[in-house]
């Protein structure tokens, strides 16, 4: 049996600005923009990867929850409390100072983590941590 991701999910409260993000200072690119119910969801991916998709979507995305249960995921995520990726990069520094100058929220500058790769972290516009990490060189 071969199993593979296709699709992850990150929760989104303004999709215009996670595609200046995610489109315009990560290089993803924009594979589907769909509106349903009053609720959007926007796919990207990195070139590189055209099998597995990134989700961009509200942070509860069931027509039918509760005004409260949105409430409650929309606090969540304000709070960062929210899991959403880690990418992987050739170059972990160059990546960092890319992300920063395009005035991403820095979390944690590049430093080698002892299980073997140099990373560091950002939140994104609607405050999901991503992580960028680099196998160590030898």
């Amino acid at each position: 049996m071969d199993i593979k991701l296709s699709q992850c999910f990150i929760a989104v409260d303004d999709h215009d600005k996670a595609l200046a993000f995610y489109r315009d200072v990560l290089g993803l690119e924009v594979r589907n923009d769909v509106g349903f119910e009053g609720m959007r969801w926007v796919t990207v991916g990195a070139p590189s990867q055209p099998d597995v998709d990134i989700v961009l979507e509200p942070p509860l995305a069931d027509p039918n929850a509760s005004p409260a249960d949105k409430q409650a995921m929309a606090e969540l995520l304000a709070k960062g409390l929210l899991r959403a990726v880690i990418f992987t990069t050739d170059d972990c520094d160059a990546t960092f100072e890319r992300i920063r100058a395009a005035g991403g929220e820095v979390l944690q500058e590049p430093i080698d983590q002892p299980y073997g790769v140099r990373d560091c972290a950002f939140r994104d516009p609607s405050g999901n941590m991503l992580r960028f990490n680099q196998p160590r060189r030898k």
